[in-house]
């Protein structure tokens, strides 16, 4: 897997990053598919838990207004017990739909927890469900030595956040550029379409690793509101040294685009030795 340049300009913060990176063989960026969003991101020596979904398979309906609601949620089982998942330093929400944080996740995660959030409206919800150690994502913000900075997404068309109703049930959601002096940079986009600001964040951090969900979730009459397969060859135009993990698939019911999707359109663009689309349970080491 080739790296970017080390050096690059951060036209958001106006400093100049010098990371020289020194891969002593001691940590290595890890990243294992639990389940839909839910992933465990292995950093600096630290371990991260992102958008936890604990449900049991079935366990709630459709989502209501979308493609394909009589199937329940989660469509898969987790592969690993929920008690492992929880061995982490922090845990990440982007945002608060269900898929990405739900009851069960509220009802077995810590109230003590260091949990970050990407706003104050996240942040009084998980507040109300008695969690006590939350921190608002920034642009900015660090956890230890690891810069953890945060990004915008748009979780839908702009056609669909002209609906004031659905505008309100999409709601907002973020990603996250995490950055250490000894580790790539990473880019886990978020839930959200292909819009400027996205490609401006891939120009701007320049990261090495890509996390993108690419289920193409669709809602009835409005389309998609994530990332689908094209978006992969859309990333690799923009950043065609890094490798991309495509998660978000096969766990939800408004998710149409399966693992088979992404790795075949990669295949046909001639990308796939940059594109990854790992199996619950499995892990990517960079």
């Amino acid at each position: 897997m080739v790296a970017l340049p080390d050096n690059h300009y951060n036209e958001s913060s106006g400093h100049y990053f010098d990371w020289f990176k020194k891969y002593s063989g001691n940590h290595k960026l890890k990243i294992t598919q639990i389940r839909n969003a839910t992933q465990i991101i292995e950093y600096a020596g630290k371990r991260f838990l992102v958008d936890p979904m604990f449900s049991d398979k079935d366990a709630w309906p459709g989502f209501e207004g979308t493609v394909r609601s009589e199937i329940r949620n989660p469509m898969v089982a987790l592969p690993l017990d929920i008690r492992s998942l929880l061995d982490v330093d922090a845990i990440i929400v982007t945002h608060t739909h269900p898929d990405h944080w739900d009851q069960a996740a509220a009802d077995s995660v810590p109230k003590h927890q260091l949990i970050y959030v990407q706003n104050e409206n996240d942040k009084a919800l998980l507040q109300h469900q008695g969690f006590t150690n939350l921190q608002v994502l920034t642009e900015g913000c660090y956890f230890g030595d690891i810069e953890l900075i945060k990004t915008t997404c748009q979780h839908g068309s702009d056609a669909a956040y002209g609906n004031p109703q659905l505008a309100e049930l999409l709601g907002d959601a973020c990603g996250i550029v995490f950055r250490h002096p000894s580790e790539k940079t990473l880019y886990l986009v978020g839930d959200s379409l292909w819009v400027k600001t996205v490609e401006e964040n891939m120009r701007n951090y320049m990261p090495d690793v890509l996390i993108m969900n690419t289920g193409w979730a669709h809602v009835l009459g409005y389309g998609a509101i994530i990332f689908g397969k094209e978006d992969i060859v859309r990333a690799h135009v923009v950043l065609p040294d890094a490798q991309i993990v495509a998660t978000h698939m096969e766990a939800v019911n408004h998710c149409l685009v399966t693992r088979q999707d992404v790795l075949e359109y990669a295949q046909i663009n001639q990308i796939q030795d940059y594109v990854s689309a790992p199996a619950d349970g499995e892990s990517l080491v960079f």
